[in-house]
């Protein structure tokens, strides 16, 4: 392709996203004459989305929510690593301050964050990012090793990394203390399928994994 014709197709892909834009806010508007003067008076979202980065999760498009529903934050491979100041800083505040009832991990199957941790290869700068993964696997290498069918192996993996970001999540002040005054928020795991478009919940018992939480990491008495 000629360096013309590149920088051609280049600014209509870049000019399709504003028309898209104002035929979305047509629409809205169209439908709800409201709808942009509610928006701009602020947020009050009932939950928290932290997901995976992978383009093909759209969190609103996939859960059926509307903008100001869900405070949204995407990493690679749906991780909660305490050392991250951006996750922690995005739960609290969207716990502390928007006052969240709900807070969703999201992980996907084929998730490709989770098989690079799983390959023994160095990744340079992902390195320490996907030790995280890799230190999930650890604590889980009996079961996960007890699983003799690969691509089976990769989706339970993706299951536990889930489990413990939720964990991690549970680990924080800001979720303990919350839920000791308020009873919310509610840390939920959940898991999307490519093959169908379907959200599995993994069905974690939250106040069961905040009592075990809190044997170590209490941070409320």
């Amino acid at each position: 392709m000629a360096e013309d014709d590149v920088t051609r197709y280049l600014k209509q892909s870049h000019d399709r996203l504003f028309e898209n834009n104002k035929s979305w806010a047509a629409e809205k508007q169209k439908k709800d004459p409201g709808f942009f003067a509610k928006l701009a008076e602020g947020q009050n979202p009932e939950y928290l989305w932290i997901g995976c980065a992978d383009s093909r999760i759209p969190a609103e498009q996939i859960t059926g929510l509307e903008p100001g529903e869900a405070f949204i934050h995407r990493n690679i491979a749906n991780l909660v690593p305490n050392t991250d100041l951006n996750v922690m800083s995005v739960i609290n505040y969207a716990v502390r301050h928007l006052g969240v009832k709900h807070i969703v991990v999201c992980g996907h199957y084929g998730c490709g964050g989770v098989k690079a941790a799983m390959t023994p290869k160095d990744l340079g700068l992902l390195n320490p990012w996907l030790r995280n993964i890799r230190d999930v696997y650890r604590l889980h290498q009996a079961e996960l090793d007890a699983i003799t069918d690969q691509a089976k192996r990769y989706d339970r993996l993706v299951e536990i990394n889930v489990i413990e970001q939720c964990r991690n999540v549970i680990k924080t002040a800001a979720i303990q203390q919350s839920f000791a005054q308020n009873h919310f928020p509610i840390v939920h795991g959940w898991v999307f399928d490519f093959h169908n478009g379907l959200l599995t919940d993994l069905k974690i018992d939250f106040e069961a994994e905040l009592k075990e939480v809190q044997k170590i990491y209490n941070l409320v008495d």
